[in-house]
């Protein structure tokens, strides 16, 4: 498949992990059937035309005009929400190392509840004295909770009060 819809060069697409690729692959599956509709728009509005012999007036290239720049317009939100979806799924190249450090499963394709329950289970079925201290010190929790790490942090010290 051929990408057009962002430029990427040969590195960058095989450094895209196979959610990311997914995510430009649909990308540029829209964006191929926007095309292939505004063609077949145009092909239809120019029957019409023909048709009703009026080739010759000006309304073909308005017409062109109108849904190339509605074509144009779609692509362009196609693009910023593939950038947008690529960024928030950039890819954690140590997700094996990061699994060997830590006691819970370190998998970055669930979703935050998901990761937020592992760690949660994991924590609370340490005794209470080390409970704490290992958390805090958990740097790929951290990391793989993101916002969640605070929640998680305040449910935490609550059940070891």
């Amino acid at each position: 498949m051929t990408f057009d819809i962002v430029t990427f060069s040969q590195e960058q697409l095989d450094a895209l992990s196979n959610v990311q690729m997914q995510l430009l692959r649909t990308a540029q599956k829209n964006k191929n059937k926007l095309q292939h509709d505004m063609e077949n728009d145009l092909a239809l509005f120019k029957k019409l035309l023909l048709t009703n012999g009026m080739y010759n007036s000006t309304l073909y290239s308005q017409k062109e005009a109108a849904l190339l720049a509605e074509f144009n317009y779609q692509v362009e939100i196609l693009k910023e929400q593939l950038l947008y979806a690529l960024s928030i799924n950039e890819p954690f190249p140590d997700q094996e190392a990061d699994q060997e450090k830590v006691g819970y499963i370190v998998d970055y394709s669930l979703s935050y509840t998901e990761r937020y329950a592992i760690v949660r289970e994991y924590y609370l079925a340490l005794d209470a004295a080390t409970r704490m201290n290992l958390y805090t010190n958990d740097d790929v929790a951290k990391r793989y909770l993101g916002n969640y790490y605070t929640t998680l942090y305040n449910v935490l010290y609550t059940y070891s009060q």
